[in-house]
């Protein structure tokens, strides 16, 4: 009986997970009508065989972008609870089904580590976070070394207070990497915490991954960065071919620098994109509604169509798996 109940609670689960996250991907593309619209009337211009050709490689390199991030789930899980490069895929897809609905992505997390055997669920949150950590370092550090480019180039300021921003940018960038790979400090601060007591043994797995370790999954996270930085180029030099490469980058840099400031929820990230990201540009172009447009597909592409793609994998969801 007890067993009977479990299953029709899991399967309940994965229905309301499937619901949520359906009607949260069908708003986010009722949304994004009008950028696809713009999209189309943008195009309009351009060779069709260049269009779908752009946009397969767009679609391609997401592929790619997730792909790598499974390689770096499988490298972080391996002091966990070894798993398959497949199972890796699933779960990445997966967390990403979740992250659709919930604020910040932070469901992304929940979604990833049930396919680890239930005692290293808790183990696996915060062994996602040493990842996410090193993705926040490679982040800041390019784009802070963008944003002094940004400064000099287009931000009429003070030399002396120019040269003071810079300093400390660069003083941020070089602790970003201290701390990453020194992660164990960040632990023993952590643990000095009472509050955090209970969670003690959690932070103890952070500190588990040793430097060659660490660089091994910074060399992921920068392959991410570069592929995702490369997506933006393709579709923004589609639409906008008279920019030169390297200022589509040095400002991609920078925007996702800003974009890792700012905290928002979910249902306005796709807004706050695209303002933040119309604003860099103005300094480079005036064609702001192109750049919205390349934004927004690549929000649909990254992660919509991952999400979709993620519910066929909810499914072998695991809830009260008693595997150790």
């Amino acid at each position: 009986m007890i067993a009977r109940t479990k299953k029709l609670l899991s399967y309940l689960l994965k229905l309301g997970i499937l619901v949520l996250a359906a009607w949260f991907i069908y708003h986010r593309l009722l949304k994004n009508g009008k950028n696809l619209h713009d999209f189309y009337a943008l195009a309009a211009h351009i060779s069709y065989t260049k269009v779908v050709v752009i946009m397969s490689l767009v679609v391609l390199l997401m592929i790619v972008n997730w792909v790598l991030e499974a390689f770096k789930w499988q490298h972080l899980t391996r002091i966990l609870a070894p798993i398959s490069i497949w199972q890796a895929i699933e779960s990445v897809f997966c967390g990403l089904n979740w992250a659709v609905f919930t604020p910040n992505r932070i469901g992304e997390y929940g979604g990833r580590v049930m396919f680890l055997p239930i005692r290293k669920r808790i183990h696996g949150v915060f062994a996602m976070a040493v990842g996410s950590f090193g993705q926040n370092v490679i982040t800041n550090v390019l784009g802070a070394a963008a944003f002094i480019w940004f400064m000099y180039s287009f931000i009429h300021l003070n030399d002396w207070l120019k040269l003071g921003i810079s300093v400390l940018l660069v003083g941020f960038m070089g602790l970003m990497l201290v701390f990453y790979f020194h992660i164990k400090w960040m632990v023993s601060l952590l643990n000095k915490i009472k509050l955090l007591k209970k969670f003690h043994r959690f932070f103890d797995i952070m500190g588990k991954y040793k430097p060659n370790e660490l660089l091994d999954i910074m060399w992921f996270c920068l392959a991410r960065f570069f592929v995702f930085t490369f997506q933006y180029y393709l579709i923004i030099h589609l639409l906008i071919p008279q920019l030169p490469i390297w200022q589509i980058t040095l400002l991609m840099f920078v925007f996702f620098f800003i974009q890792s400031a700012i905290p928002s929820l979910d249902v306005l990230d796709i807004g706050v994109r695209g303002l933040t990201a119309g604003i860099l540009f103005k300094f480079v172009t005036d064609q702001s509604v192109a750049v919205g447009v390349a934004v927004s597909l690549i929000y649909i592409i990254n992660l919509i169509i991952p999400a979709i793609l993620g519910s066929v994998f909810v499914f072998k969801l695991k809830f009260f798996d008693r595997t150790a």
